[in-house]
């Protein structure tokens, strides 16, 4: 697999533009995106999605964002968290990153291009969720199956699981 920040900047050489100058990948069936597994003594932040978000509406993922700009992989997982979960970079004791996979989702006809990370806490932070999460749990990583999960989560998760052993 290519490099993630060489996929990125394909993707920003030829798909439109925000306003802001993030790319918009509404039209594309691939994304790249970041996948951010939050880890604290053994156990992964679950977040359930909320109806204001385009897909996957009542499913369970982690902290996860569209790769739409040409930052540094560790500042837009820096970024996700602080958005989505309200986390400070304080918190954070470690994090690492997992090979880039791809998850084809026949279902809504998209490819993701996935940036898997795993940060790493000391003790679980304050959580606040934003407006595309409605609730939150924390889970050990055998307990993912019992919960309605996006497209290849689980997958995603054991690979990171094995990586890095937690």
């Amino acid at each position: 697999m290519r490099d993630i920040n060489e996929i990125i900047k394909d993707f920003y050489d030829k798909l439109p533009k925000f306003p802001d100058g993030r790319i918009d990948y509404h039209t594309s069936n691939i994304a790249p995106v970041v996948t951010v597994f939050v880890e604290c003594n053994g156990k992964i932040l679950l977040l359930k999605r909320s109806d204001k978000v385009r897909a996957y509406r009542g499913k369970w993922n982690v902290v996860a964002g569209y790769l739409d700009d040409l930052k540094p992989i560790r500042e837009k997982v820096l970024e996700e968290l602080r958005e989505e979960i309200n986390m400070r970079e304080e918190d954070i004791k470690n994090i690492y990153f997992g090979e880039v996979e791809t998850i084809a989702d026949k279902e809504i006809g998209k490819t993701w291009v996935g940036q898997p990370a795993l940060v790493r806490l000391g003790k679980k932070p304050e959580i606040k969720l934003d407006f595309e999460h409605t609730d939150y749990k924390w889970i050990t990583p055998n307990e993912l199956g019992n919960y309605s999960f996006v497209c290849g989560l689980d997958k995603t998760l054991s690979r990171i699981q094995k990586q890095f052993k937690f």
